[in-house]
């Protein structure tokens, strides 16, 4: 096995192997497990068009008469593309970039709601329970909750196609179609059956949660983020004020097991926490460096808590070494996964996407934690009695982070 499909397979185990389950963790109506290892650990930047070329390079003439020759004269039927998604995977294969990646329309179209942090669906989770697809999670005000789903409902069939021996990957796309279009749902609670006509609508996918923790008489706020998709800072801020309005002492921040996913929104989170004259991280574009600043005036006061641990790549480290390095934070839980680098995304005109690495990223005082991660100030292993029964009570990282901000 390659050096690149070595990597790419650990990074699969990793993302696969969670013990505990968080929103991003559920298997949402659009976004597909064919993802895991194509989003793992991913700082993305996109570039809607292409680098212009004014000169044919002689063995690109070459390569064009040899696969003219091949869609012509080969003995059997041809797809010419087939043979122009074999040629892009063969480019990409030959990157030693675990994180490069060509993927064709279908998936390029789940990878882009993944990372956009919307898409068109009803708005509900599916998982299999007790061998039986259900409903596990319904957004507030989508389709699926306007139109009467409710958690636990068993999904019978789609459109009049029973999903018994269906995996979640095909009733996911059964479920999709373009927006304003209709979906049958039939559903059995209570041993009643009913079938829905659903609306599919554009949805937003909430990657940040919050609340606050009371604990000897001070408030800790807490916030989850589960991906740094392109609505991240837009809820984060929302989340984050909604806080500090209600007057908190200190602030948990939570990335553990999120993969990363947006640069541009962990920039202005951490733009919105800093001072204005602190470098956030470092851009390394071959051998040109460059410091990325741009805090804000009214920036963070609080003492703050970072929850990690392996499964906190890219996006996450950049927030949390950047925090730490800048005397902002402490860091509690494990080490993190140690991605140092940045993809870009580009957008083909036959709807694929190619996605390779054009940058390393480093901390603000210029350290690279690529294949190191960052140990945590305080670590702490997950307990046993937490992966058994999850809880804020039983959850012992997040309890040590509170013990730290309230001592």
């Amino acid at each position: 096995m390659s050096k690149k499909n070595k990597n790419k397979k650990n990074i699969k185990e990793k993302l696969t192997s969670k013990q505990t389950f968080k929103l991003s963790e559920v298997l949402i109506i659009v976004i597909i497990s064919i993802l895991i290892g194509i989003l793992f650990g991913s700082s993305i930047t996109y570039e809607k068009e292409n680098v212009v070329v004014t000169n044919i390079p002689e063995e690109l003439e070459e390569f064009v008469s040899t696969y003219e020759n091949i869609y012509q004269n080969y003995y059997k039927k041809v797809k010419k593309e087939d043979l122009i998604n074999a040629a892009y995977e063969g480019m990409v294969n030959s990157l030693d970039d675990p994180y490069a990646a060509y993927m064709e329309k279908d998936d390029s179209e789940s990878f882009n709601q993944t990372v956009n942090g919307e898409y068109v669906g009803i708005g509900a989770a599916v998982e299999y329970k007790e061998e039986n697809a259900k409903i596990s999670m319904i957004y507030k005000n989508s389709p699926a909750q306007k139109a009467g789903l409710e958690v636990g409902d068993q999904l019978l069939a789609v459109d009049g196609q029973d999903v018994k021996g269906k995996t979640l990957s095909q009733i996911t796309k059964m479920i999709k179609g373009k927006e304003n279009t209709k979906v049958s749902i039939k559903i059995s609670r209570d041993g009643n059956e009913k079938t829905y006509e659903i609306k599919r609508a554009k949805i937003a996918v909430p990657s940040v949660s919050s609340k606050i923790i009371n604990k000897n008489d001070k408030k800790v706020g807490y916030i989850s983020i589960d991906v740094f998709s392109s609505t991240t800072y837009k809820q984060f801020k929302k989340e984050y004020n909604s806080l500090v309005n209600k007057k908190i002492d200190s602030l948990i921040i939570d990335v553990r097991n999120n993969p990363g996913g947006q640069l541009d929104d962990v920039k202005e989170i951490l733009q919105l926490l800093e001072k204005r004259d602190k470098v956030l991280y470092q851009i390394q574009t071959k051998n040109i460096k460059s410091k990325v600043y741009d805090g804000t005036k009214n920036y963070c006061n609080y003492q703050i808590a970072i929850l990690i641990n392996k499964g906190s790549a890219s996006a996450s480290e950049i927030l949390a070494t950047s925090l730490k390095e800048n005397n902002k934070a402490i860091l509690v839980g494990k080490t993190t996964y140690g991605k140092g680098t940045v993809q870009k995304a580009y957008s083909l005109s036959s709807g694929a996407t190619l996605k390779y690495t054009t940058q390393k990223w480093l901390t603000p005082k210029g350290n690279w934690i690529n294949e190191k991660g960052i140990a945590p100030d305080e670590e702490v292993d997950l307990s046993d009695e937490y992966k058994e029964n999850p809880s804020d009570d039983t959850d012992n990282q997040l309890q040590k982070a509170i013990e730290v901000l309230t001592k």
